[in-house]
């Protein structure tokens, strides 16, 4: 199974990159293959918008390849996404694509077209956290087959995971999913817990009208200090906000911005192929 990576946001450094390929070397079958564009540098971004979205292109557009893994969140990904699933071809729909945070918004954009499989999974990037090597394995676990790294409270309905911030700014835009009859899990981090409540306010009133089959909170996590307590913790908030919009409170998920992020396959596709 040939893997490419390539990065629609910030860069990689190239030390990850060989940590990664080495804990590879424990899966027999796996080839990774780094695009160079996951190593360019323009300002925030790795390269620029146009380079960005060609190399996501190529990776997706390979007809050798079997899936394209996201090298790292942070910003940009907005920047290139529709130009970048504009030029997609046939290659691309046979393939797994996986990601989380800001990467959300090209898996979105993926499973509006119903292009390929989305799959909310930890990146390269998180080797940098505490007990990241145990994320990188949990995909590459998964990418053999085993589906111990999926969360474990996924059911017979379709599911989808997204940063709440990402989910927040897709709604309304070309690049939003129809999500009816989902559940949709989320998570923060970074986030005042005003602004996770005011996240939460927005995205349950834009996923209300949908029709989903509820609401599930992962972890939100490395809160920033403010100088007074909020005074709810974040389940409360999305219990609130889910009893005002009337969106079915489903509880906790076991997803988040840590080395114990888990794997939340878009849809029941690619869970089925994986039974």
């Amino acid at each position: 199974m040939r893997i490419r990576l390539c990065a629609p946001s910030t860069p990689l450094s190239r030390d990850d990159a060989a940590r990664v390929i080495d804990l590879a070397r424990d899966y027999p079958g796996l080839t990774l293959d780094f695009h160079p564009q996951c190593f360019a540098i323009d300002g925030h971004f790795a390269g620029t918008d146009a380079a960005r979205a060609a190399a996501f292109r190529e990776c997706a557009n390979d007809p050798a390849c079997d899936a394209v893994w996201f090298a790292r969140g942070g910003y940009g990904a907005v920047r290139m996404a529709e130009a970048a699933l504009a030029g997609l071809g046939s290659a691309a729909r046979g393939k797994v694509y996986l990601g989380y945070s800001d990467a959300g918004t090209l898996l979105a954009g993926l499973y509006r077209d119903r292009i390929g499989h989305p799959v909310h999974a930890p990146m390269p990037a998180d080797l940098r956290r505490n007990g990241g090597a145990a994320a990188v394995r949990r995909v590459l676990g998964w990418l053999c087959g085993d589906r111990a790294g999926e969360e474990p409270g996924l059911d017979a309905r379709p599911a989808v995971a997204f940063n709440l911030m990402t989910l927040a700014m897709l709604t309304g835009t070309a690049l939003m999913p129809d999500l009816a009859g989902h559940v949709v899990l989320v998570e923060e981090v970074s986030e005042h817990l005003y602004a996770v409540d005011r996240l939460l306010f927005h995205v349950t009133a834009a996923l209300a009208p949908l029709g989903i089959a509820g609401l599930r909170l992962g972890r939100v996590s490395d809160v920033p200090a403010n100088d007074r307590a909020f005074g709810a913790e974040p389940a409360e908030m999305a219990q609130f906000w889910c009893a005002r919009t009337g969106i079915a409170w489903l509880g906790a998920a076991d997803i988040g911005h840590d080395s114990e992020n888990h794997i939340v396959p878009f849809g029941l596709a690619e869970r089925q192929r994986g039974q």
